[in-house]
């Protein structure tokens, strides 16, 4: 994937030198000469751009089910009540742990297993700000030392979801050479900047369909009143719709 962006930022210059040389045309050349990189940035920083690290998005189900995922944890407090709370509506989700929580934390870890769940990869540090231009050491460092402290815990993951969903340049290469696949999502909460459960809720449920990804967060860094509560409501709001939430087959995820 890397060298195809590469040869595509590198065309785009090209043409605005081309451009150029037969017919000054500054604005024409301009954008071509940016408009590569412009739309490789968007591909990188956008959750739903797929040109860089195609990501799944959504999975196809004949039934009302979706894939509720929980991002951020595993968190001391928090994690234990949402589990409790899935046993309780009989649901099932994806925990995508951050490493350095899951390695302080192991025996969380090993419950989210144990309750029937299942554990994605988070990345170690969750380096929100830098994680789009990291280099490839970094990229590769924050993938295997979070494999290694989910391991900790008895977690094989298969999915990985990069932080708020930005890329990177070396990620796919990255993924691959592991055995993991990208997972983004379709229905974004934006539980982490609410202050309103019932806000998020709302948010959600006018969203949701079948096959539908949802994204829930855990853990400290989310408003108390919107922390488990949000996630409590939640999952009645979509039992009393008829859905169920399920974690889907490889082969459902598109």
């Amino acid at each position: 994937m890397l060298r195809p962006l590469l040869f595509f930022s590198v065309a785009g210059k090209l043409a605005a030198v081309i451009l150029w040389t037969v017919k000054p045309m500054p604005w024409v050349g301009l954008g071509c000469f940016c408009g590569a990189d412009l739309v490789i940035l968007y591909h990188l920083l956008a959750p739903w751009g797929q040109w860089v690290c195609p990501a799944f998005m959504r999975f196809e189900t004949p039934r009302k089910e979706i894939w509720l995922t929980i991002d951020d944890g595993p968190d001391e407090t928090d994690t234990p009540q949402i589990l409790d709370l899935l046993d309780a509506h009989r649901a099932r989700a994806t925990f995508f742990l951050i490493g350095e929580r899951a390695a302080r934390l192991p025996g969380l870890v090993a419950e989210i297993l144990r309750r029937g769940h299942q554990v994605g990869h988070h990345t170690q540090t969750h380096p929100t700000r830098l994680f789009w231009c990291a280099s490839s050491a970094r990229v590769n460092a924050e993938i295997d030392e979070g494999l290694a402290a989910l391991r900790t815990g008895g977690a094989a993951p298969k999915w990985f979801r990069p932080p708020v969903g930005i890329k990177n340049l070396y990620l796919a290469g990255a993924l691959a050479r592991r055995g993991l696949g990208c997972v983004g999502w379709n229905v974004r909460s934006h539980d982490f900047k609410s202050r309103n459960p019932e806000e998020v809720v709302a948010r959600v449920m006018k969203e949701v369909a079948p096959g539908a990804i949802v994204l829930m967060h855990e853990g400290r860094g989310m408003d108390p009143r919107v922390r488990v509560h949000a996630i409590s409501r939640l999952l009645a709001a979509l039992a009393g719709r008829g859905f169920s939430c399920v974690v889907p087959e490889d082969g459902q995820l598109r």
